[in-house]
């Protein structure tokens, strides 16, 4: 949802008075983001179909149906002059039903889905976030990177440090459990709170479903580790999190290839392990080019410690993740893709 944002973003700055209309599932959790961007949603009926057993195929198969129909009647109404496709099985009726309209898909991590692969041959062009993914599509593609919104540059470690009241005093750790939380990530961090802040100031982004734990372990600091633990659910000025820290631990989803490089932020990645296959291969893209580490879930609360201790005494090795993190930055991502689509618009 960010990246295609992001985009919508640069293209409105490109081209005057666009008229934009964003198509979700039904009962997506993006229309409110999205309404409150100023942009106009609608939603169409919409079923995954890849890994679907034999009971759910008929219904989902419907589903599709009714999502196809729904979309003809969307693109007869709206006469779009370009699609955009971020992935998700909900972009697949609308592809199908607008098959007939330049369209441009962009790939956000670097082993596309099985929706994504199947958008692919519906697409007049293919955007990717790294040059890995053209093995997995028989067509060419197009390297942009992974694009950012606008407002993150503007962020430095200063302004940012003053913004979350840190002090500066120590190294700042981030901890992004994400926005559907990470528990264990979370509760690794928890468990060794003590340690963590005898070294670290730690910003913590806990995602909502941890929270009240997250909120009641912070009440039970000591009044100095407390004034070093700065712990929310989320974060709006996410630019501030990412320029304010030193290293950063998360899970490996598509935006770790595109925000950490901006910042040329190190990173411990900590793949899902129900999305491990896609999170995986973003995380050895990481950690081969020498920006970052990788901790099994399984092994996390063992090896936390460990693996910040033999960073933070190597500061050589910090220093050089850093600068192959940054190396890897799209600043201009956005801007790449938005040409892309104004080109097929014939604008």
């Amino acid at each position: 949802m960010y990246p295609a944002l992001a985009v919508l973003s640069a293209v409105t700055a490109k081209v005057r008075d666009v008229d934009t209309l964003w198509v979700g599932g039904e009962g997506g959790m993006e229309a409110a983001l999205v309404k409150r961007q100023g942009v106009t949603f609608t939603s169409i009926p919409a079923a995954g179909l890849h890994g679907v057993g034999l009971s759910r195929l008929p219904r989902n198969l419907f589903t599709m149906a009714r999502g196809v129909l729904a979309a003809r009647n969307i693109l007869k109404e709206f006469k779009p002059d370009v699609l955009f496709f971020t992935g998700g099985y909900v972009a697949v009726p609308m592809a199908v039903a607008g098959r007939s309209i330049p369209s441009l898909l962009y790939v956000p991590d670097i082993e596309p889905g099985m929706a994504l692969k199947s958008l692919a041959g519906f697409s007049d062009a293919i955007a990717v976030t790294t040059e890995q993914s053209q093995r997995y599509f028989n067509k060419p593609v197009f390297q942009t990177g992974y694009p950012l919104r606008a407002d993150l540059a503007l962020w430095d470690r200063q302004t940012a440090h003053r913004h979350l009241g840190l002090s500066g005093e120590l190294p700042v750790l981030l901890v992004v459990g994400g926005s559907k939380g990470a528990r264990s990530i979370n509760q690794a961090v928890l468990n060794h709170a003590h340690a963590l802040l005898e070294r670290f100031e730690v910003v913590h982004l806990s995602g909502e479903p941890d929270w009240v734990r997250v909120k009641h372990h912070r009440e039970q600091l000591s009044v100095e580790l407390a004034a070093r633990y700065h712990a929310m659910p989320y974060l709006h000025e996410m630019g501030a999190a990412l320029a304010s820290a030193d290293l950063v631990i998360s899970r490996a989803g598509a935006s770790c290839l595109g925000e950490y490089p901006l910042f040329g932020l190190p990173a411990v990645l900590v793949p899902y392990p129900h999305a491990w296959r896609y999170q995986k291969v973003n995380a050895d893209y990481l950690t081969n080019r020498g920006a970052a580490v990788m901790v099994e879930d399984q092994v996390l609360d063992a090896e936390l410690m460990n693996t910040l201790d033999v960073l933070m005494n190597n500061p050589n090795k910090l220093q050089a993740m850093r600068a192959a993190m940054f190396e890897l930055s799209h600043p201009r991502a956005a801007e790449k893709i938005a040409d892309m689509l104004v080109e097929l618009a014939g604008e």
